[in-house]
């Protein structure tokens, strides 16, 4: 039934909306209503019916009560950092907004009960491409990683040490490879593929983060700025000139002994090699053609196991351990149906827990994790 007292939030059906994928229309028809009485519950000009409202929370996941809800945090197309901008649909970056709000939401929630890791990426102005090479040089160093060893894993570096959460998107679109976002919430989210290429898209988020904090992003320069800065990042000069062999002799079993080492594609071994002139662009497009023509750019051979996100993991093993909130518990507060909380996390729903929610009790997540 619709909330006594409170008025229908027309943004939250939007967002709810979107997240799904859906247009006016497709929603309306769902729901057995008109396309221009939907547009006016998202622009507040209608107020829905007690059954209306349900059944807008079954088509789309969500309890009543989240339509009546205050605003929420919404993710703006200022703040995020969207490869190739004018490329991307509009309906792919519109919902890949709405996961993020959502999933925003969820960390703010979570933010009351556990303390998570605190942002930890300096803000570093840097255009030139030795100015941008010293600026991963020097997130390297307050990072604690030096100038020539690998990161050993990439995922873990960007939650726990750089603070910044991590999500992967769950049956939804596929036209948006990766985005971040600045903000009272900063997060990656990544859509899956091969674990190489995912480790170089965080880095490259890393590096909107640093670098384009408050810049516009999407163009052909801060595309190409993020790549140099990530593979700066993940091959250190330092390290990866010393390593480069220096002869093309049986060059494939060096450059997949490199891969194993830096746990960076062929791809990508060869373009930082060519950009710190290791080989010359004759030697490069000969070897990258090679490796079209094997097919390996887009099913490379010799990929390591995935590196999986684990903030939003351990969250819900504090917020269960420490307060007594299981998955299902979390979902009701946030009046999100289980099938939501699930796409938005990949958490399997419990059952309920054996002791009482309290909010007193706090966990510091960095004691949990790992090293990178």
């Amino acid at each position: 039934m619709a909330e006594t007292g409170r008025d229908f939030s027309g943004p939250r059906l939007r967002i709810a909306r979107a997240f799904n994928g859906l247009t006016q229309s497709e929603l309306a028809r769902e729901v057995a209503v008109t396309h221009q009485f939907i547009a006016n519950l998202e622009n507040n000009r209608k107020q829905p019916s007690g059954i209306l409202a349900q059944a807008l929370g079954d088509a789309l996941g969500f309890e009543v009560s989240f339509f009546y809800g205050s605003s929420l945090d919404e993710f703006k197309e200022s703040e995020c950092n969207f490869r190739s901008r004018l490329t991307t649909p509009v309906s792919a970056r519109t919902q890949a907004m709405a996961y993020g709000t959502l999933l925003g939401e969820l960390l703010s929630f979570a933010a009351e009960h556990v303390e998570l890791p605190p942002l930890q990426i300096p803000e570093i102005d840097a255009r030139s491409p030795e100015e941008i090479e010293r600026a991963a040089e020097r997130c390297r160093m307050e990072w604690g990683l030096g100038l020539d060893v690998p990161i050993t894993n990439m995922a873990r570096l960007t939650e726990s040490i750089a603070g910044v959460p991590i999500a992967t998107f769950r049956d939804m679109t596929n036209k948006v490879d990766a985005f971040s976002r600045r903000g009272s919430v900063n997060v990656v989210i990544l859509n899956e593929k091969a674990p190489s290429r995912c480790r170089f898209d965080l880095a490259h988020e890393c590096a909107h983060l640093a670098l384009h904090r408050r810049k516009e992003t999407g163009t052909r320069e801060t595309e190409a700025q993020a790549d140099h800065f990530a593979a700066a990042l993940l091959l250190p000069r330092s390290g990866f000139v010393r390593e480069f062999p220096r002869s093309l002799y049986a060059i494939w079993d060096a450059l997949f002994r490199l891969k194993d080492r830096w746990r960076v594609s062929i791809a990508a071994l060869l373009h930082r090699a060519s950009e710190l002139g290791l080989i010359d662009a004759i030697q490069y497009r000969r070897l990258y053609k090679q490796l079209s023509a094997r097919n390996w750019l887009r099913n490379e051979p010799r990929e390591f196991e995935m590196e999986r996100p684990e903030i939003i993991p351990l969250t819900f093993d504090a917020l269960q351990d420490q307060c007594g909130l299981s998955s299902t518990q979390v979902a009701a507060y946030l009046f999100w149906k289980p099938r939501t909380l699930e796409r938005i996390t990949g958490i399997t729903i419990q059952h309920e827990p054996k002791h009482p929610a309290t909010k007193a009790n706090l966990v510091f997540l960095k004691d949990h994790q790992k090293t990178v």
